[in-house]
């Protein structure tokens, strides 16, 4: 497998969940706060590896790659975990995802950002 789709992502989330809901939370809005909360603690992993090996090392040491990659994965997973959650379809995500791609392309980001370092001199 070399590619995986938002609405494959949620059913190997829901699978996981389905195996797990004896003793994880509901898929019920209320609970997403603690997966987003979650999801944070895993771009802390994220960090550390960046922090303590630096880039060099993650794209030149496979193992130290592999780590890197499986703590994003846990990002992903916990982000996901949020969309069941709020009960976000594949296919909700997708729209906003384009539509911010597409928003993104019209911006001007170098702009942006004199404008907002202009107003914190102000």
């Amino acid at each position: 497998m070399d590619d995986l789709s938002f609405s494959e992502m949620l059913k190997m989330q829901y699978n996981l969940w389905e195996k797990n809901k004896d003793s994880w939370s509901p898929l019920e809005p209320e609970y997403a706060r603690d997966s987003i909360l979650w999801m944070m603690a895993e771009v802390g992993e994220v960090i550390d590896i960046i922090k303590k090996c630096g880039e060099k090392a993650i794209v030149s040491d496979e193992e130290i790659k592999a780590s890197l990659i499986e703590e994003m994965c846990d990002v992903l997973m916990y982000f996901n975990d949020t969309l069941l959650k709020y009960n976000i379809s594949s296919k909700d995500i997708a729209a906003a995802y384009y539509k911010k791609h597409n928003k993104n392309m019209q911006r001007n980001f170098e702009n942006e950002g004199k404008r907002f370092a202009k107003n914190l001199k102000s």
